[in-house]
């Protein structure tokens, strides 16, 4: 049997011998990489430095590393896969940000520790408690909120005055309001999408990034997610978003969403977000999550998710250009950032992190091999965890 199948038959609670072995097959098969065909790249193979890039295979445990800092042979450190145990909020409010919005926020952790914002995705989407079990809360002081018009805050589903730079502005006013100097920022999917656009807006404000499942709001992703792209993938999730949808308007199915979900008539917005929840939850795992699904039949979140999911499609993130994001890298170079990202992300595919690893070489660069979009996946999640705990001990190290 190959040291891949081996390893296959070794589970994560398998006693410590077994995960002894475990360690040992996953080292023997790295230090094995010059059996590889000739066709995988040279760089690999013979351990010579190429870029900030990591690959991991949560399926089987053994791990492919090819990491700008990796020497042949060398150890390394294994991976936290776990989540940080449920917790409540030590603090919680509402702040008034503009004449028509209010924001909920909370605050759990650590109340003297590191300061670290949590920006969900969507936009819409609202934040859950399990958000706060990415972070260590002996040592994070975990700041959560709900975007504009999403989750807890007020108006529900209101796209007036809901803009990124809106976005921004209140993650100032909340940083400001809660007496932070700075804090790291962590954001997925839409919430990568603000990470990046407040940290270039504010980058002495920010101690490091940690990013996932890379969106740059930029229109081949739309059109990858929203007018067929992903329809490869899952056709029978795709027909019952394009149905909706008269033949006469499918040549733009955001604009005839939109349509729909501005409409006069409630029930015309619900059946519409309905829908449009419905297409994003059935794809963001890699492997069919009822639950996630599940979320679609929810009215209220559903309103609020499509609604303002779509305003911002429809107005293109409010960024001046396409590549917005992208130019304006340099701002944040030196900021220390890890990205992860799904080798198999529906919603927000790899093009856009491999886009974004090209344009910043210097952040460290987590794909997994064996995952979809969403943060709950296991190998997205431990990656997560691993992320923090990484800035973690370096922010440790630097007070040494």
């Amino acid at each position: 049997m190959s040291l891949l199948g081996f390893s296959r038959f070794i589970s994560p609670s398998s006693s410590s011998s077994n995960r002894a072995i475990l360690r040992l097959s996953s080292h023997l098969l790295t230090s094995s990489l010059h059996l590889l065909p000739r066709s995988f790249p040279p760089s690999v193979c013979t351990g010579r430095k190429i870029s900030n890039l990591t690959v991991r295979n949560y399926s089987w445990k053994a791990e492919i590393w090819a990491t700008e800092t990796m020497e042949p042979h060398k150890e390394v450190a294994e991976v936290n896969p776990n989540l940080y145990p449920i917790i409540e909020p030590y603090s919680t409010g509402f702040l008034k940000v503009s004449d028509i919005h209010t924001i909920y926020w909370e605050q759990s952790g650590n109340p003297s520790g590191h300061p670290v914002v949590f920006l969900h995705g969507g936009p819409g989407g609202g934040t859950t408690p399990s958000n706060r079990r990415f972070f260590d809360p002996e040592f994070y002081r975990i700041i959560l909120f709900d975007q504009r018009g999403a989750g807890k805050s007020t108006p529900h589903a209101c796209l007036e005055d809901n803009t990124t730079w809106d976005l921004v502005s209140d993650m100032e006013k909340l940083r400001e309001h809660l007496d932070i100097p700075e804090w790291q920022v962590f954001g997925g999917s839409w919430g990568s999408t603000l990470a990046l656009a407040y940290s270039q807006s504010h980058p002495e404000k920010v101690t490091g990034i940690v990013l996932r499942g890379i969106f740059m709001l930029r229109k081949k992703e739309l059109d990858w997610f929203y007018e067929g792209g992903a329809a490869a993938i899952y056709p029978d999730a795709w027909e019952l978003f394009r149905d909706h949808i008269p033949e006469d308007e499918r040549h733009c199915f955001i604009s005839a969403y939109s349509k729909r979900l501005n409409s006069d008539d409630l029930e015309t917005q619900y059946a519409a977000a309905r829908l449009w929840t419905t297409w994003e939850m059935m794809t963001a795992h890699l492997l069919p999550n009822q639950e996630n699904i599940k979320r679609g039949e929810d009215d209220k979140f559903s309103l609020a998710f499509a609604r303002i999911e779509n305003h911002y499609f429809v107005n293109k993130g409010f960024f001046p250009n396409d590549s917005f994001l992208l130019d304006n890298i340099d701002k944040i170079r030196h900021i220390h950032t890890i990205i992860v990202q799904g080798r198999y992300d529906m919603c927000c595919p790899m093009m856009s992190a491999w886009d974004l690893h090209k344009a910043w070489p210097e952040a460290d660069f987590r794909i997994v091999a064996d995952a979809g979009h969403s943060a709950n996946e296991p190998g997205i999640a431990a990656e997560l965890v691993a992320a923090n705990e990484k800035i973690k001990n370096s922010i440790k190290n630097k007070g040494l």
